[in-house]
């Protein structure tokens, strides 16, 4: 073969070696780098005041674009000081394409349209279950630290949940009763987050057992013929003005409240399933251990 020829072809086969090479290096370097880390949404909006106070817990707050408008009031969120001085919106989606996220995380009942939309102009949302139970928290954590590339603080997050939940749990075997009584005579039944908490912290929820009216109501009077051991107050007295606020200021539960263990629990720390219900089970737990005194707490 002629030299030439032969030198030629060494030529080639070296440069084909190199191209076949270059991918081969490059998937090396790709694999080196975690594809969380590369991927991990920066500008994040949440558009629910639950998955606000979840968020806050997961990533750090540069990487919080926008949380809801009631992210910081003290009546409804138990992170309200965690989440002070993020912008916050009402949730629009012209609000929200203005901010230009990555990642948009609602709730379930979250404005449908505005998701809708949102989804439609190319958008990626997160839509997050609201949990009723502590095993939906723990899911709903797992789906939200996944979504921002925070898996291991998720985990972390839960572990330390389920630790205080275990601290909390008194080692008095008696199972006493209690109802958790809500403004307009509302009480939490079975399958809501109140019922599970009632449950860890040791109690049987009096209300699973009762006849409720509309929109698991129990009348003042029933609750006062037939009281539990402990009456959870999820509402104070001042906290509203309304006439629907009425049963909380009859003077029959007042004389209740002096014939009966009871506890103010605030509304922000079981309205939404968070970590902050662990303080919820604490409190009620420390009731039943204490022999159900009197206390009162705020968060």
């Amino acid at each position: 073969m002629n030299a030439k020829i032969v030198k030629a072809l060494r030529a080639m086969k070296g440069r084909c070696q190199v191209l076949l090479a270059a991918p081969v290096a490059l998937s090396i370097l790709f694999a080196t780098v975690s594809p969380q880390a590369v991927a991990a949404p920066q500008r994040i909006v949440s558009l629910n005041l639950c998955t606000d106070q979840l968020l806050v817990g997961l990533v750090p707050r540069d990487r919080i674009a926008a949380v809801s408008f009631l992210a910081t009031d003290r009546t409804l969120s138990a992170e309200a000081t965690a989440l002070k001085g993020l912008k916050q919106i009402k949730g629009t989606a012209e609000e929200v394409l203005e901010l230009k996220p990555d990642l948009i995380i609602a709730g379930e009942y979250t404005t449908s349209a505005t998701v809708d939309l949102l989804r439609r102009l190319g958008q990626t949302v997160l839509i997050v279950p609201l949990a009723t139970d502590f095993e939906g928290l723990r899911q709903t954590i797992r789906t939200i630290a996944k979504a921002v590339g925070e898996e291991a603080r998720g985990e972390a997050t839960i572990a330390e949940f389920d630790e205080r939940i275990k601290g909390a749990r008194s080692t008095v075997q008696s199972r006493p009763t209690a109802i958790a009584y809500q403004v307009g005579s509302l009480v939490a039944g079975p399958h809501s987050l109140m019922d599970a908490t009632l449950d860890a912290a040791g109690y049987a929820n009096l209300a699973n057992s009762r006849k409720l009216g509309p929109a698991s109501r129990l009348p003042l009077e029933q609750l006062v013929s037939a009281p539990p051991d402990l009456v959870v107050l999820a509402n104070a007295p001042s906290d509203f003005k309304t006439v629907l606020a009425d049963n909380l200021r009859h003077p029959a539960l007042a004389d209740l409240m002096k014939r009966r263990p009871n506890v103010h629990l605030p509304m922000p720390y079981w309205m939404c399933a968070t970590p902050r219900i662990a303080e919820a089970v604490e409190i009620l737990a420390s009731m039943k251990a204490t022999g159900l005194a009197h206390k009162r707490t705020s968060p």
